[in-house]
């Protein structure tokens, strides 16, 4: 339904499932395996936020971690781009707005081909388990890449590139995919990375605005970000006291 929030109580089993299994979270769980963290798509307030905590997080489960520059694409190029990271390499980031590691759009990725380079220099580094912190594209993406995962790796056999040893150590993908973005247009969560943060600024906005509309007696129309969601146009109409809200799951 329109503006619904799910949360996570409506659903006991699941809930449970995940409390019983991070009660059993302790120090170097996980020692010895590898995690990926990179950014994708447009850059929302509070990437650097999740990056920080993934990156402890594994740390403390004793995984190495790797940041990935510049998201799909600095999976595609392979190199430097992997950077392994440490519990003092974001440090003091969390305030910082972006993504300092970067983002960037990928045309190789959505080819075949791409993907299997960025497989090639995942299983380089015996990394089967990503995070994904961006959008409805990057997430897509993701899955698109987990569904295929199995095929690239065959092919990556049979071209000679990698061991079936190295293939049988990556043989499954595991994704987490984090949303970023300022819409909040992902079921299932109350709030994506970035949402609190544009609400902020559109009040600023419109508190700074509405003194000179009082002024001058004029109608002001703010338009607001959202795309297909109307999250943030209902709930800073609600704060500033507009007269009148127009968001796409309510049309004129």
């Amino acid at each position: 339904k329109a503006l619904q929030t799910i949360h996570a109580e409506e659903y006991p089993d699941i809930n449970s499932a995940i409390v019983n299994k991070m009660s059993k979270i302790s120090r170097n769980l996980y020692k010895g395996q590898s995690i990926a963290v990179f950014t994708s798509g447009g850059d929302a307030c509070g990437m650097n936020g999740a990056v920080r905590a993934c990156v402890r997080m594994a740390v403390y489960l004793g995984c190495q971690a790797f940041m990935i520059r510049e998201g799909y694409q600095g999976m595609v190029q392979g190199g430097d781009q992997f950077v392994k990271a440490t519990w003092a390499s974001v440090s003091s980031i969390i305030h910082v707005g972006g993504t300092i590691i970067g983002s960037a759009r990928c045309k190789e990725f959505m080819e075949r081909e791409g993907r299997k380079k960025a497989a090639y220099n995942l299983v380089q580094r015996e990394i089967n388990r990503l995070i994904v912190i961006g959008g409805d594209g990057s997430l897509t993406g993701a899955n698109i890449f987990r569904i295929e995962w199995t095929g690239l790796l065959d092919d990556l056999v049979a071209s000679g590139k990698i061991t079936p040893q190295q293939r049988e150590k990556c043989k499954d993908l595991h994704i987490v995919g984090v949303v970023g973005s300022i819409d909040n247009d992902f079921c299932g969560t109350d709030l994506t990375i970035g949402t609190d943060s544009a609400l902020h600024r559109i009040t600023e906005a419109i508190d700074s605005i509405a003194s000179t509309a009082y002024s001058h007696q004029r109608i002001f129309i703010m338009e607001v970000m959202g795309r297909h969601c109307g999250y943030l146009a209902m709930v800073s109409g609600i704060i500033s006291e507009a007269d009148y809200v127009f968001c796409p799951e309510a049309p004129p």
